[in-house]
């Protein structure tokens, strides 16, 4: 538990402090190849928070000099989207685990069947993946969400119009991330306009009855491979062109509505297979209801913040959660914001 891998750690360790409990749960965790099937930012930062637990990460990207590229303990370049490349990649890790979620997910299916280590489940990246499909699951397990609805020609879109009301927001079922794969029909008319710009019906559409909120709130889920559950403290995003653009953390809402935001996250995240960090992202609306947008099954943008702010970043969480260590504590050390 405490040997020391000179790629991955970033500073010298006292083996004297060992000793200390406190130290034992930071340094030199594991011996084990924590592999991840993809290299962008948050690629790099999990690398970070890895060099200074002492875990070996090697990255799966088809870029050469992807972010990760230089942090990581290996860099294997080859498409994280293709069967074979992923399947050989699996064999030299302990534990497989994504910073996209757009990922080969029957591969990971069948490589769980094989044994494979992987967190979050291919169950839960399979949801994920399909907007559409994601909204069936939480309606399922009795989450509040905009209502909705699939299209799939113009008379299917017209009645959900009819049903909704405009504006109406026409969503893409998968690919759909930063603002990509939305479009708004304000009226009937430009609801033919609204479907061409998402590539047509045959592309897999959804309706999303609009949602008048006040404010987006998100909140970053820790969960460990024993089913706990740690929450940090709920943050308000603030959205230019549907890409985030400010985190205030804290929120500046009451008790009781990050209470709620709370309980429907940890509800959303408890329907869901595996450990690691999930991002839920929420509507507050003007009765004070909540209600879920979406869910990703990795660190987010929305929690960069928690680096500095908080006691365990959200790198940190994930590594620990897919390792198998205790979560760590995700309170804030001092209030935050990042643009």
């Amino acid at each position: 538990m405490r040997k020391q891998n000179s790629c991955c750690q970033s500073s010298s360790i006292n083996h004297e402090d060992l000793s200390r409990k406190d130290e034992l749960l930071v340094h030199g965790v594991s011996d084990t190849i924590l592999g991840v099937l993809g290299g962008g930012q948050l690629g790099r930062m999990l690398c970070q928070a890895a060099s200074q637990m002492a875990i070996k990460v090697m990255i799966l990207d088809p870029l050469e000099s992807c972010p990760a590229s230089a942090l990581c303990y290996q860099h294997v370049v080859g498409s994280f989207d293709d069967s074979a490349t992923v399947q050989n990649f699996a064999k030299r890790c302990g534990v497989l685990t994504v910073e996209i979620e757009h990922v080969d997910v029957a591969t990971l299916e069948k490589l769980e069947q094989q044994g494979v280590d992987c967190h979050p489940k291919a169950s839960t990246i399979r949801i994920i993946q399909d907007k559409y499909l994601q909204k069936v699951h939480f309606s399922r397990h009795g989450i509040i969400l905009p209502d909705f609805v699939e299209i799939n020609n113009f008379d299917s879109a017209k009645r959900a119009g009819d049903l909704f009301g405009y504006p109406l927001m026409i969503k893409g079922k998968r690919l759909a991330y930063d603002g990509r794969g939305n479009a708004v029909a304000h009226n009937e008319e430009e609801i033919s306009s609204s479907v061409a710009v998402l590539g047509g019906y045959g592309c897999g559409l959804y309706v999303e009855k609009w949602a008048p909120f006040v404010k987006e709130l998100t909140l970053i889920v820790g969960r460990g491979r024993n089913n706990s559950i740690s929450c940090y403290p709920v943050v308000e995003t603030i959205h230019n062109d549907n890409i985030c653009h400010i985190v205030k953390a804290p929120a500046d809402v009451p008790w009781k509505i990050k209470d709620l935001a709370t309980d429907v996250a940890k509800k959303a995240v408890n329907s869901l297979d595996g450990a690691g960090v999930f991002s839920v992202e929420l509507f507050l609306t003007k009765d004070g209801q909540i209600l879920l947008n979406e869910v990703a099954p990795r660190p987010h943008n929305s929690g960069h913040h928690t680096i500095e702010s908080c006691f365990t970043s959200q790198y940190e969480q994930h590594l620990r959660a897919v390792i198998g260590l205790p979560l760590g504590d995700s309170s804030m050390k001092t209030p935050a914001a990042i643009m």
